[in-house]
């Protein structure tokens, strides 16, 4: 088969459509012939060698996907070849092929066509893991959701609206606030004209967001704590504004709040299982009854996966961007 390779970490160009042995599927896992992936920041990571994939996990990046399912692995049950299905990947999914854990698996949601299905998994998964399982939003809170243009961002301003939650977004420029308002964003904060502590106190009475979702890290990390509510959660999913930051922990303590921090990727298959269960339950139905979807800001050939991490760099898309097979 072809994959995506990266001999060398670079830029772009690092990014090479090259033959390489086909994957097979093992014990508890499905073979599936991709139709779609999408580009993720650790995939321009992994590529300027920042990120290596977990152990035992493909080296080709792409860490979601769509497609159909072309055999299956020993021990596997509740699948079929043939299957139309998304799925939640540790790395392969610029391939033509990827082996996938069966528990990783969701069927293509009702209303959703296979290519665009694989917009879904990674940002579906990281926002009903770090948003509502971590953190524990619940209807009548509020919401403040840092990057709301981005594929994380446009999946978490629907979820927050989803479930009865007040949703704030950052975003930088008119267009992209639009697009938020569009979605069901409630407050709209340019990032690069407004201060959003300001801005959301404004908008709350004083009393700050319940939840935080920060793609940010440490540049933001005063901030979010300063615009937290009493028994606020910050959820720290990216480091976009660096790693390291000095933490006035009196401000914690005295607003009673909790920081979380997670990734995805290397987590236990146990544990990414349980997420997508999760998801299936929750947010399969809300997808297919039309209150949710994908945003996708364009689509690519997968030969053109270097002008598609120039645009996830550049930060001018809204939504997600994919790739085609």
């Amino acid at each position: 088969m072809h994959a995506i390779t990266i001999e060398q970490p670079g830029g772009p160009e690092a990014l090479v459509w090259a033959e390489v042995p086909d994957p097979v599927a093992g014990e508890g896992e499905v073979l599936v012939e991709v139709a779609a992936s999408a580009v993720n920041r650790a995939d321009v990571l992994q590529r300027q060698g920042f990120y290596d994939p977990p152990p035992g996990a493909s080296p080709y990046p792409g860490l979601e996907c769509s497609g159909r399912i072309v055999a299956l692995g020993p021990g596997v049950s509740g699948w079929a070849v043939g299957d139309e299905v998304c799925a939640l990947l540790s790395g392969g999914g610029y391939a033509q092929r990827v082996a996938v854990p069966a528990g990783q698996l969701l069927p293509v949601p009702q209303g959703v066509d296979l290519v665009t299905a694989a917009a879904l998994p990674e940002v579906v998964a990281t926002v009903w893991s770090n948003v509502f399982m971590v953190a524990g939003l619940r209807p009548g809170e509020t919401l403040l959701v840092h990057g709301g243009a981005s594929g994380i961002g446009t999946m978490a301003i629907q979820l927050g609206k989803a479930v009865g939650a007040r949703v704030a977004v950052t975003a930088g420029g008119k267009e992209k606030l639009a697009r938020c308002a569009e979605l069901g964003a409630d407050v709209l904060i340019d990032y690069r004209e407004q201060d959003f502590v300001e801005e959301l106190r404004s908008a709350t009475g004083g009393a700050g967001a319940d939840v935080i979702l920060d793609i940010m890290g440490a540049k933001y990390l005063a901030r979010n704590l300063d615009a937290l509510a009493i028994n606020g959660r910050l959820a720290v999913i990216g480091l976009q504004g660096g790693v390291k930051a000095e933490l006035d922990l009196r401000t914690l303590l005295a607003k009673r709040a909790a920081i979380t921090a997670t990734s995805l990727r290397a987590r236990p298959l146990e544990e990414k299982a349980a997420i997508v269960a999760a998801v299936r339950e929750h947010v399969w139905p809300l997808i297919a009854a039309g209150r949710v979807h994908p945003v996708v800001h364009a689509a690519y050939p997968i030969a053109q996966a270097p002008e598609a991490h120039r645009v996830l760099e550049s930060s001018t898309h809204i939504g997600k961007l994919l790739l085609t097979l």
